[in-house]
């Protein structure tokens, strides 16, 4: 969006009585000063916009800046056709007007309409156009009216004035056409408005004229960009989860790349712990230990299976008598009493169920 202050100098001389074009010349430039301070508002709330009549004893500042359409409409109010028009002594009261602007960060610009004969030579008005582009405002000009006789006086303003292609001049014959729609589809619009952006029936794709119903067009603008907005996330989200997963499978390529190097990375350390002798005797001593405990969980596990029978007490015995300090639990006299003493004890149980049994027989 263009930042900027714009003064509208009308040409509200004799010659705008004119009725070569619809309505009259005079009557076009109000209708195109509405369409202009409308699409400079509406691009930016921060744009200003004021309106000079050029006609009379002399150009007379009927808007100061401003945003407001009210004002517009009241400083419009009352004007009428009267005098020659001063083309540019207007001008160089545009550019007060201009430097006087609240905001110096708008950029400054003059659009000027011309519907009648520029008295003012040419050498006056590029010299004009060499102070106007010193200063720093773009000008943009519409011919029309006497176009045919002003055109090589204005075109050799606006070179003089232009820089970087900031400055315009429109021609516009007379004919059937509107001249705010020939305006709109001129560079002063579209080239820095991002094509027909003032509103062509085809700037909406519904048929919509902002100039008819600005609020309208305003909520279809909004949806518009809230609707490119929310494609535009979209677009983010997928191309986020498509390089996610290129990113995944990335991460798997390296750590089998990895593991790949420490298989390799494996072997050269075998290689070091061969040359350290230290290394080798401790790894040795290691591998002789868990040996050594895969031997006892085996023999333990097959002596659980051949005394399974014996049941809990036994083992229980057994942990008791290896834990008791001094006692050699595979002492063969030791094991022998461990030995007899369950056959004991099966012994002693059979006679005391004989012995059950012969007293019941006797009752």
């Amino acid at each position: 969006m263009v930042l900027e202050a714009t003064v509208l100098i009308i040409d509200n001389s004799e010659w705008a009585r004119n009725g070569d074009y619809t309505p009259s010349r005079y009557q076009a430039q109000i209708d195109s000063v509405h369409y202009l301070f409308s699409i400079k508002t509406n691009d930016n709330p921060e744009n200003t916009v004021g309106v000079i009549a050029n006609a009379g004893d002399s150009p007379e500042v009927l808007v100061s800046l401003t945003n407001d359409l009210g004002v517009l409409l009241k400083g419009l109010h009352g004007l009428g056709v009267r005098g020659e028009s001063n083309f540019d002594t207007s001008i160089q009261i545009a550019q007060l007007v201009l430097k006087h602007r609240v905001n110096k960060v708008q950029k400054q610009r003059i659009v000027i309409f011309s519907a009648s004969p520029v008295e003012a030579d040419e050498k006056t008005l590029v010299k004009l156009g060499k102070k106007l582009k010193k200063n720093g405002v773009s000008i943009d000009v519409v011919n029309f009216g006497e176009h045919t006789a002003n055109e090589q006086k204005l075109t050799a303003f606006v070179e003089a004035a232009n820089n970087n292609d900031t400055s315009h001049i429109v021609t516009i014959p007379p004919g059937p056409h509107v001249l705010s729609e020939q305006i709109r589809a001129s560079p002063i619009v579209g080239e820095r408005f991002g094509g027909n952006s003032g509103g062509d029936d085809n700037d909406f794709g519904f048929g919509v004229d902002p100039d008819i119903d600005p609020e309208l067009a305003m909520a279809l603008r909004m949806s518009m960009q809230e609707e490119e907005e929310r494609q535009r996330r979209e677009a983010a989200a997928t191309q986020q989860a498509s390089g996610g997963e290129g990113g995944n499978g990335g991460q798997q390529q390296q750590e089998g790349g990895a593991n790949s190097g420490g298989g390799n990375g494996g072997a050269d350390n075998d290689m070091e712990m061969d040359l350290d002798e230290d290394e080798q005797i401790r790894r040795a001593i290691q591998m002789s230990l868990m040996e050594s405990g895969q031997d006892d969980g085996n023999s333990g596990a097959g002596n659980d299976g051949a005394s399974g029978s014996n049941g809990n007490g036994d083992d229980l015995v057994a942990s008791l008598i290896g834990s008791l300090p001094g006692v050699d639990p595979n002492d063969p006299a030791l094991q022998d009493v461990l030995g007899s003493e369950p056959a004991n004890k099966n012994k002693q149980d059979s006679k005391d169920k004989n012995g059950g049994d012969d007293k019941d027989n006797s009752k």
